[in-house]
Parts: C-alpha cells; structure tokens; sequence
C-alpha cells in the first residue's frame, strides 16, 4: 500500500532534493507558492516552498527501498515514528494540490477576504504605503480601491495581493 511521508531537506535544498528523489524514481510532492520578496527597492514575487525544508516522497514500505530516502543529496532525514516512515494522511497532500493553480503554485488565500468600507493599504506599485477605502472584487485577482487623492475620491484597480488591511 503506497503512502506519503514527509522528508526533511538540509537548508534550502528542497529542489535538490526532489531532483535527486525523482531520478532515483520516487514520486516527489514540493508544493510551492509566491512569497513577496523585497529586494534593491524592489519587490518581486518568487516561487518558494510551501513548507520550507521539506516536501513529500510517495512511498510503499513493503517493496520501496526507503531508507536510501535518508542518503539522497539534500535531504536531512525521513520523518519516522520509531524505525517506520510516518504516514501523512492523503487527505492533506489532496487539499494541497486543489489549492494549486495552473502554474502548480498553491493558492494561499480563497478569494477576497475585504468588505466594502474596509481601510487597506497598498504595499507594492506606485501607491505603495497610501491608504484607501476597499470599494469591490472585480474579477478573482483584482478589486477596486477608492483613493483620496488631492481632495477628490479616485478609483483604482489593482491585484488582490498589492493591498492589506489596516491595523
């Protein structure tokens, strides 16, 4: 009976280690998502793990050499209870790749959490670091922020993920 267990890679190693995993050919789950990164006055959204350090290797214990798991370049250890791998329930690896979206990033958020009336803040672009009052979704990944800008109320459409709310 084949089952997922989670495997604890060394320091950002996640990728080498699911290299290496695939071509000794386990099946390998790295569910990834876009992390906002700030760099050189800059802000970038880069794929990055979802669970840093570890992914998901498919294993069947009776027939699947899985203690070689542990010597594959970039893994740390094989999570296990006792001399057995543990069991990650395959509900959860399901969720996981429901979430994903047509590019294998997992979805974060499910849609728009903002009521209209909400104050949010703009973290990226040009308005970055002005604050607005939520007005509307417009579409999945974008919504309409009212700003108030040299004493007149402006709409603006902007992604979903460029605006927070206020504390």
């Amino acid at each position: 009976m084949t089952y997922w267990c989670a495997v604890q890679t060394h320091v950002r190693s996640e990728d080498k280690a699911a290299f290496h995993l695939r071509r000794q050919g386990y099946e390998v789950f790295l569910p990834k998502h876009l992390k906002r990164r700030n760099h050189a006055r800059r802000i970038d959204w880069v794929a990055s793990p979802l669970f840093p350090r570890y992914l998901f290797v498919a294993i069947d214990p009776d027939t699947t050499p899985w203690w070689a798991i542990r010597s594959t370049v970039g893994v740390g250890n094989l999570i296990r209870f006792g001399d057995a791998p543990a069991v990650v329930p395959a509900d959860i690896i399901t969720e996981i790749r429901a979430r994903q979206d047509e590019k294998g990033m997992v979805k974060l958020h499910a849609g728009c959490t903002f009521k209209r009336g909400d104050r949010v803040k703009f973290i990226d672009g040009p308005l970055n670091e002005l604050e607005g009052l939520f007005e509307s979704p417009t579409d999945e990944d974008r919504v309409t922020v009212l700003l108030s800008l040299m004493g007149r109320e402006v709409k603006v459409h902007v992604p979903l993920e460029t605006v927070y709310a206020c504390a």
